[in-house]
């Protein structure tokens, strides 16, 4: 199990956070919880103690991650709950032929494994044309696909609609930061923000019209532009917090050109 941070926040002030993060009140909570709106009160407050169970029960309302939820629990005076395994680790076996699969199975397109900071974790061949010319520093471990995507000497320098893009991965990143209190993804999204395009508008990005339905990545690639979406999914039911925090982003087509790139 991965080491825990110390925490100087009590359990009361780490519910409370949550919950305000959540933007749900001590009365929604508590009918959700099946408990009283003053016993959530006294829980934040330090005048109830919660159970194991009850930790839990907060918990899984408020949709905390697996990783805050064993901070949860050892703040209340609990054993953490939730393993956390490196994805090379023996026990991970099934979840890296399962990684494996799709990757291999989305080829010819790219397709990569992210962690909870958007780190590389794996990804197939087809994903090396988003490497390709990047300075050497982006490519060091651990590879960041964010800041790969949107540095000015990378793909932030290769992508034709930019500010469109850009202002879309900026909105996700902040949205998740909010969302799982992940402290290195407010970082990121302060850096990435922070980057310039000498030439580039940034302010004028595409307003979709009724015919749009995505925001495709048009990129030049030698003397052709690819436009791709993507998708990204998510193991269904982690009890790992390494597996959790795993997305597999899958890039596809968007139109016959860029599929016979491809091809």
């Amino acid at each position: 199990m991965g080491a825990l941070a110390v925490h100087d926040e009590t359990f009361g002030d780490l519910l409370r956070s949550w919950r305000q993060r959540r933007r749900v009140s001590q009365l929604d909570l508590g009918i959700e919880a099946e408990v009283s709106a003053r016993h959530i009160s006294f829980l934040e407050t330090g005048r109830a103690k919660p159970s194991r169970d009850m930790v839990m029960r907060l918990a899984e309302e408020l949709d905390v991650p697996l990783r805050h939820r064993n901070t949860l629990l050892v703040a209340a005076g609990f054993a953490p709950v939730f393993p956390e395994r490196e994805v090379r680790a023996p026990e991970m076996q099934v979840v890296r032929q399962a990684l494996d699969k799709i990757l291999a199975g989305h080829e010819p397109y790219p397709a990569l494994v992210v962690d909870a900071a958007w780190d590389l974790v794996a990804a197939n061949a087809a994903a090396a044309m988003f490497m390709e010319g990047a300075p050497a520093e982006l490519l060091k471990e651990p590879i960041n696909v964010m800041r790969l995507s949107l540095h000015p000497e990378a793909m932030g320098g290769r992508l034709l609609n930019l500010a469109e893009v850009r202002a879309h991965l900026l909105h996700r990143l902040r949205r998740q930061a909010e969302a799982s209190g992940h402290g290195r993804l407010a970082e990121l999204h302060d850096e990435l923000a922070a980057y310039t395009y000498p030439g580039v508008d940034l302010n004028v990005a595409h307003a979709p019209g009724i015919a749009d339905i995505i925001v495709p990545l048009r990129i030049s690639h030698g003397d052709r532009v690819l436009s791709m979406f993507t998708t990204i999914a998510t193991f269904g039911t982690p009890v790992d917090v390494t597996v959790s925090e795993l997305a597999i982003e899958t890039f596809w087509p968007n139109d016959d050109e860029t599929a016979a790139a491809f091809r």
